[in-house]
């Protein structure tokens, strides 16, 4: 447990002060006692029972106020709590190397199958985009509810040349932010992912509304939206993925990262011809990192899916540090009223 506001909690040195005071007045009444004739009479007419239960209302107010003292401080734990994760993309490579036969029927389709459980995963209320990303990155779906949609977009996939890892993350923070005013042209399909790259502009085209002035935010910090980026291969082209990341990160957008295939590296055969491949394992973790989410890999269909069953349950789920001020005044109010009733209740008076 942590705290908003510790400076607050200097409050609770009244705690063991009350209890000191508790035990002076307890003393005093022992003395008093001492003036009837036969004390050892008393104490059997009390019983060791009726003498426990006369310090349980005390306790239980002196733990109420204990409670409030520390509300006042503001605490804060990790608590479970339903996501508010309500916009997922899903960038998927389609590079020829997914045509590979090392994972279980090939590299596409299980990717292909375990997307779809995925999506059928879903709470009804989160919208599913579909990226897909070769030597370009490409929006085969926007976000949606529609798990039709989504599932006839998987199926749309088509392998092509190249790898472009970086616009796989630039088309999906788009997909994100429709209207920050990411240019696609030039990040994309400009010359070295550059946006001073100069272009000829029809003389006719509209102008472009002035983009607003960015804020970059602290990375993971934006909750309602994800990006999960699968591949098995390593940047042959496009921007830098790592420039890519660090735009997600400026943004808040966590991206999560899925290896596919065997990180040290294989030969795969299609098309008659024999190719070694190996995915860039340490670029997926780096985007990872700095975006703040979390780095998988998958080697087999069985082990991709429960990679997406895992993220499923981030999704669905998810730790959060909370506030439990509300929480720990509550508990406070219950013990205090729990403690004036069992004195009312035993001895007709008040703590």
């Amino acid at each position: 447990m942590s705290f908003l506001s510790p400076e607050y909690l200097w409050l609770l040195l009244a705690v063991p002060a009350l209890v000191a005071l508790y035990a002076v007045v307890i003393a005093r009444r022992k003395k008093g006692a001492v003036r009837y004739a036969n004390l050892e009479l008393v104490k059997e007419a009390l019983g060791p029972a009726q003498r426990l239960r006369r310090h349980i209302p005390p306790a239980l107010f002196l733990l109420g106020l204990t409670a409030t003292l520390l509300a006042v401080a503001r605490p804060t734990a990790v608590i479970t709590l339903p996501s508010e994760q309500r916009t997922i993309v899903l960038a998927i490579d389609v590079s020829l190397s997914m045509r590979a036969t090392d994972v279980e029927p090939n590299r596409l389709v299980a990717a292909q199958e375990a997307a779809k459980a995925f999506i059928q995963q879903q709470p009804s209320d989160v919208r599913v985009g579909i990226v897909s990303f070769a030597g370009t990155a490409l929006l085969v779906q926007s976000p949606t509810q529609n798990r039709e949609d989504l599932i006839a977009a998987i199926d749309r996939l088509e392998l092509q040349r190249h790898t472009a890892i970086g616009s796989g993350i630039i088309m999906s923070l788009a997909t994100v932010f429709p209207d920050a005013g990411i240019d696609l042209e030039t990040m994309i399909f400009g010359s070295g992912g550059s946006r001073d790259t100069k272009r000829g502009i029809a003389i006719d085209q509209p102008k472009k509304l002035e983009e607003k002035e960015f804020v970059p935010v602290p990375p993971g910090s934006y909750r309602s939206a994800a990006i999960v980026l699968l591949s098995d291969g390593r940047r042959t082209t496009g921007p830098d993925p790592l420039d890519a990341a660090k735009m997600a990160a400026d943004r808040g957008v966590r991206v999560f990262t899925v290896g596919l295939g065997n990180a040290q590296g294989g030969m795969a055969n299609f098309e008659g011809w024999s190719v070694y491949m190996r995915f860039d394992e340490e670029t997926l973790r780096a985007i990872a990192d700095v975006t703040r989410g979390e780095y998988f890999s998958a080697s087999s269909a069985p082990e991709l899916k429960k990679v997406y069953e895992s993220l499923n349950a981030k999704f669905t789920m998810e730790k959060k540090q909370t506030e439990i001020t509300a929480l720990v005044t509550a508990v406070a109010a219950l013990l205090t009223v729990a403690a004036a009733g069992l004195s009312l209740l035993w001895f007709n008076r008040l703590v």
